[in-house]
């Protein structure tokens, strides 16, 4: 089945972790093994050829660039600019895998529709892979000329916040609000037609979010807080006032979101029985909330800043995201209900947005 991933790190990776996804995930393994400067080194799950293999045809992936003030902990950029210039580098990433065919930016409705198109039909063992292009943290919106020139080259959504205190937003791990830069970043988003990505939020930043923004909003990555209690899940208010808003919201794959009682560094997937499983349950929890299936889909962050240790433990590249319709069967899901959670419910979002 056709797979729409709402949410990858993809420039990060490559960027960021230096790993040509052109290879093979096996090769990228391969070459990292022994090496310990960052989590999930030799354990990686994506590469583009393992998303061709899983039929993950369409994908929003990111830019990400903390910026963060000296009073504040977090790993990130002391400026503004700096951040913005690293987001320019990721954005570079992209061009060149579209110099190449590798990849194809879709930024509009007829785009979008050549591409899903083009996937279907065409037979090629090398397929060109959509992206739509996602900022993770604001944080490097140095202004508002930054934010129209990132829609100008293509942005398409944006979360105003990542972990921690941002410019624009609390993120998770903080407590705080939106204050008048946020107000105005949402201003800007709205006037842009811009998605509005509530991932991440903390729930002060969220609501207040909430209560000045009117335009399209959507959770690429994110589970559900009534399964696993943590700030940086939604709790069903939060996950019904998404709801009412028309969002489709993406469950993520990373097992500390999973299962409750994860203890970073010592527990493993296995030893908490984190598996897809849980994935179906977070899946099967919205459609209760929402009482159908119609907004709920896949954002499943694999490879975001961690790998087969904190990764399902019945996935090992993300093209066993196909194991994930046979399981909504055997939970009674229609085929209707599979095809829209796997790829028709944020299509049908994008194209209601971009019409």
């Amino acid at each position: 089945m056709f797979i729409l991933d709402a949410h990858l790190d993809l420039s990060m990776n490559s960027i960021d972790w230096n790993r040509d996804l052109r290879w093979s995930v096996e090769e990228i393994r391969d070459y990292e093994k022994g090496m310990t400067d960052l989590p999930g080194r030799g354990q990686n799950t994506v590469s583009l050829d393992a998303m061709r293999k899983g039929n993950v045809g369409l994908c929003v992936a990111t830019q990400i660039a903390r910026y963060v003030k000296k009073e504040n902990p977090l790993p990130g950029w002391n400026s503004p600019q700096q951040a913005w210039a690293h987001t320019q580098a990721q954005l570079a990433w992209y061009k060149e895998m579209e110099a190449l065919g590798e990849m194809k930016q879709i930024t509009e409705i007829n785009g979008l529709d050549a591409h899903l198109e083009y996937w279907n039909t065409t037979d090629d063992y090398k397929k060109t892979i959509g992206y739509i292009l996602s900022l993770e943290g604001a944080d490097s919106i140095a202004s508002m000329e930054h934010l129209h020139k990132a829609h100008a080259y293509g942005l398409r959504a944006i979360g105003p916040a990542h972990y921690g205190p941002g410019t624009y937003a609390f993120g998770t791990d903080s407590v705080g609000g939106i204050g008048e830069n946020g107000k105005e970043l949402l201003r800007e988003i709205e006037k842009l037609n811009l998605i509005l990505d509530a991932t991440h939020l903390c729930d002060q930043s969220f609501w207040e979010a909430m209560e000045v923004y009117n335009g399209s909003v959507w959770a690429s990555h994110n589970n559900c807080r009534a399964l696993v209690d943590h700030n940086r899940q939604f709790s069903d208010e939060q996950i019904k006032e998404l709801l009412g808003r028309n969002a489709v919201i993406g469950v993520v794959m990373d097992t500390w979101m999973m299962v409750p009682n994860w203890v970073r560094g010592k527990s493993t997937p296995k030893s908490m029985d984190a598996s897809l499983k849980q994935i179906i349950d977070n899946i099967d929890h919205i459609c209760q909330l929402a009482g159908n299936a119609t907004q709920v889909g896949i954002g499943s962050d694999l490879d975001g800043g961690f790998g087969l240790e904190q990764s399902p433990h019945d996935l090992d590249t993300i093209a066993d995201l196909q194991k994930i319709p046979k399981m909504l069967e055997a939970r009674g899901y229609s085929e209707k209900d599979i095809e829209g959670i796997m790829n028709g419910n944020f299509l049908r979002f994008i194209r209601n947005v971009w019409s």
